[in-house]
């Protein structure tokens, strides 16, 4: 079992070492060395959100139905090492853009299958998955400080040498390693009798639409989209806007929003069960706020203390809204509509929330650019308003029971 937990620890490293290796620092390289304007930038973050999209039906129709996942995963990451590897030769945005569609396209359904191959080598879940998980964390961690410590290819010399390209490559060839090594996993084939007993409708998630009957979760869907435009602006703007000002290793120092979500997630189960969903799910939607009003008035100087401390917020406005919305989705669905309604809350805020909020992050952004730069003080400002916005409507309209009566499950994974 040891041997096992060790297979799947690697894998789990890889698989999001892949992911940080070149999604934190891709608004910085389009904008640097492909001239993308901030429209541009926006479609290529989206690409995650088409990614999320179509992730069910990859999974669903085909993995959960035909082949071992193992082996797919494995099909999938060597594809995906072509194509981060013709990412790292785009000479434009032109060239770039098909290539990260295709590429989210295939990644977003491994983080299903990573999870599927991890699951069915565990006698309990519940309490051995969360240390499998956080070493996925850990690896996103990892190429966060190699980007800037190791490489420093995200100091402003080597962005403008086109140095930062060099993180397409050392992700292609970690996904290439991943994609021979997930051959060697344990086999993880389809589950006897999945060939035709799910529909179309529950594979994305669409027969748990009866839990938009609860007011209280149908006002919990709603902000759970609109949440998810501020959070764009975090994930496509951080990290050009830390290199825009001149702070010194910005990934490195991104990597302290890892850290922090990992010990956020050590408190949340102890969080909700003493103040209960509504109250945890309020301080993680005013956490954006005060993140983004941090990074309006924050300073690579005598104030950069504001910007590590929005940074270090990352655990608090993830963990507390998005970790403890699926624990809440898990309580509410009851167990005909647990893995259904996981998908349709899944394809609600990584899907449409974030489609729409990388759309508005991306035209927000252009529409405050400069000849010397950008207005980062009024780009930060709007997601501030609009998360205390999402916030106050939250905190009106649903109705949180005591927490001691509230049930919301147990278990963050």
């Amino acid at each position: 079992m040891h041997t096992i937990r060790m297979r799947l620890s690697i894998m789990m490293f890889l698989q999001f070492f892949i992911w940080g290796g070149w999604f934190v620092t891709l608004g910085t390289f389009l904008a640097q060395n492909l001239d993308a304007t901030g429209s541009q930038i926006g479609m290529a973050f989206s690409t995650q959100s088409w990614g999320a999209i179509i992730a069910p039906f990859i999974v669903g129709l085909i993995a959960d139905r035909y082949f071992n996942a193992e082996r797919i995963l494995g099909v999938l990451h060597l594809v995906g090492a072509a194509l981060m590897y013709g990412l790292y030769l785009a000479g434009d945005f032109a060239t770039f853009y098909p290539l990260v569609l295709l590429y989210m396209i295939l990644y977003m359904p491994t983080l299903a299958l990573v999870n599927s191959v991890s699951f069915r080598q565990m006698a309990d879940p519940s309490r051995e998955f969360a240390r499998i998980r956080v070493w996925g964390t850990i690896g996103w961690i990892v190429a966060g400080l190699a980007i800037s410590f190791a490489f420093s290819w995200d100091s402003p010399q080597a962005i403008g040498a086109g140095l930062l390209r060099n993180t397409f490559l050392m992700c292609a060839f970690a996904s290439l390693i991943l994609g021979i090594y997930s051959f060697t996993l344990p086999g993880t084939p389809p589950k006897a009798g999945t060939g035709g007993s799910s529909t179309l409708k529950s594979l994305v998630g669409f027969d748990a639409l009866t839990l938009l009957k609860d007011r209280n979760y149908a006002i919990f869907f709603i902000a759970s989209i609109l949440i998810c435009i501020p959070l764009a602006f975090y994930y496509q703007n951080a990290n050009p806007f830390l290199v825009e000002i001149g702070v010194a290793n910005p990934t490195g120092k991104m990597t302290l929003g890892q850290v922090s979500e990992v010990l956020f997630m050590l408190l949340l189960p102890v969080f909700i069960h003493r103040f209960g969903i509504k109250k945890t799910l309020l301080v993680g939607m005013f956490a954006w706020a005060l993140r983004y009003v941090l990074f309006a008035y924050g300073n690579s100087g005598d104030l950069v203390f504001m910007l590590l401390t929005g940074i270090a917020l990352h655990g608090i406005c993830y963990d507390f809204f998005f970790v403890s919305g699926q624990i809440y989705t898990d309580a509410k669905a009851g167990e005909r509509f647990k893995s259904s309604a996981q998908g349709m809350i899944t394809l609600a805020t990584y899907g449409v929330g974030m489609l729409i909020g990388f759309w508005v992050a991306g035209h927000i952004t252009e529409y405050f650019a400069r000849a010397d730069g950008h207005a980062w003080q009024s780009i930060w400002l709007f997601p501030a308003l609009f998360a205390l916005g999402v916030f106050v409507l939250f905190l009106l309209t649903f109705k949180g029971k005591r927490p001691a009566k509230e049930s919301v499950g147990t278990s963050p994974t």
